[in-house]
């Protein structure tokens, strides 16, 4: 049994994740940290959910409890930097789902791994991660006369565009032509006066209502066009994932880790 804290557990994506520690079978809810002097703390988690139970109530997040084994964060860039701290004071293993994070932000990710176990991906879906392969082959494998978009989609509230999956699916697709990701993404053409490169992967968004997230890989060339695409219509989707990513981190050594790595893709 792996004994899992949540950081930012009043959140929309922390009651999931606490949904999804107490339903696997596998895991336990530990505790659900909110921030501090939150007007929740000592408030039974119990109340704010839809599946599951259990008598774990609210505490603050400045103190990882005794007996967690690990944490998941998935809150704003910001608050994953502070629960890094905390994590690394305790020598907490974390699965980390922040989205949004710049390279300063990747480069401290990388050091705390040299100290404790972190698993961080963009996205926790096995689905998604499956998709990265697929795009991989698929770029591999057609010829260079093809043209490469990216297109997604997500609910209202989603801050980040394109997505941390979006940029993951096309830094897949860079990695496999043996491109250099940063020279070839484009973000904006509206102020392009040249028809478009096959040398390049092109982004485009769209936010609205509570679209939980789609993402498709589009490869046109003359006569075809493959899509590749992966819908979710469910936060528990990656809640799940990521209770897997921390039920297989526990006792894992020191280092980087990806979800690709947690569902033995490499």
């Amino acid at each position: 049994m792996t004994n899992i804290a949540i950081f930012g557990a009043n959140g929309r994506m922390g009651k999931v994740l606490c949904e999804a520690a107490l339903i696997s079978g596998n895991t336990s809810l530990a505790a659900a940290y909110v921030r501090d002097q939150h007007d929740l703390i000592g408030t039974k988690v119990q109340h704010f959910i839809n599946q599951g139970e259990t008598d774990v109530a609210f505490s603050t997040e400045a103190v990882i409890a005794e007996g967690v084994d690990v944490a998941i964060d998935f809150t704003l860039p910001a608050g994953m930097k502070k629960h890094l701290a905390t994590a690394l004071e305790r020598k907490t293993p974390l699965v980390i789902g922040t989205t949004g994070l710049t390279t300063e932000d990747m480069a401290e990710l990388e050091q705390a791994a040299k100290h404790i176990p972190i698993v961080f991906s963009r996205n926790f879906s096995v689905g998604i991660n499956l998709l990265e392969n697929l795009v991989k082959q698929a770029a591999k494998t057609l010829s260079d006369d093809v043209d490469i978009e990216v297109f997604e989609l997500h609910h209202r509230h989603k801050i980040d565009a394109p997505s941390g999956t979006a940029l993951m699916i096309g830094e897949a697709i860079a990695e496999a032509k043996g491109w250099d990701h940063d020279e070839v993404a484009i973000f904006d053409r509206s102020q392009d006066e040249h028809e478009k490169s096959q040398k390049e992967i092109g982004y485009s968004v769209m936010r609205g209502g509570d679209i939980v997230g789609e993402h498709t890989a589009y490869f046109a060339a003359e006569g075809e066009r493959l899509e590749l695409t992966h819908k979710a219509s469910s936060k528990m989707t990656f809640a799940k994932g990521a209770v897997r990513a921390a039920a297989w981190l526990k006792d894992k050594p020191v280092g980087l880790y990806t979800m690709q790595d947690v569902l033995g893709f490499r």
